[in-house]
């Protein structure tokens, strides 16, 4: 069985860019564009790891990760973002998130972060 990733960020380019890449590590993926759209979704319950963009309307992903923290305690959190600054990175590490990458975030990078937090080898298929 697949392990399931889960994507959210507000820009469909992103969107679509961890959707190939996922899929050319052999993990199953669903993209959201909205904190909200993930949370009313149901996807946490099954998922394997959490992707998500800091900045986005209505909720970010810091409190996307506070929210998720109430039911997944145990999901591994990867932010990435492209107006991080080190306070917010340090704050989202801080509370429970495995990384923070820029964007664009190097694929190589987020593939071996996944693979550590999900317990597997970077080049071996699920």
């Amino acid at each position: 069985m697949k392990h399931l990733v889960v994507g959210v960020d507000d820009d469909f380019r992103v969107r679509e860019a961890i959707v190939s890449l996922l899929e050319s590590a052999d993990y199953a993926s669903l993209v959201f564009s909205s904190a909200q759209e993930v949370l009313d979704s149901g996807a946490l319950a099954g998922a394997s790891c959490l992707i998500t963009d800091l900045r986005m309307p209505e909720i970010d992903g810091v409190e996307l990760q506070r929210r998720v923290r109430l039911f997944r305690q145990d999901l591994p959190i990867i932010f990435i973002s492209a107006h991080g600054d080190a306070a917010m990175r340090t704050q989202a590490l801080a509370e429970g998130a495995v990384e923070f990458l820029p964007k664009p975030f190097d694929v190589t990078e987020l593939l071996e972060t996944i693979a550590r937090v999900l317990g597997r080898s970077a080049d071996r298929k699920c």
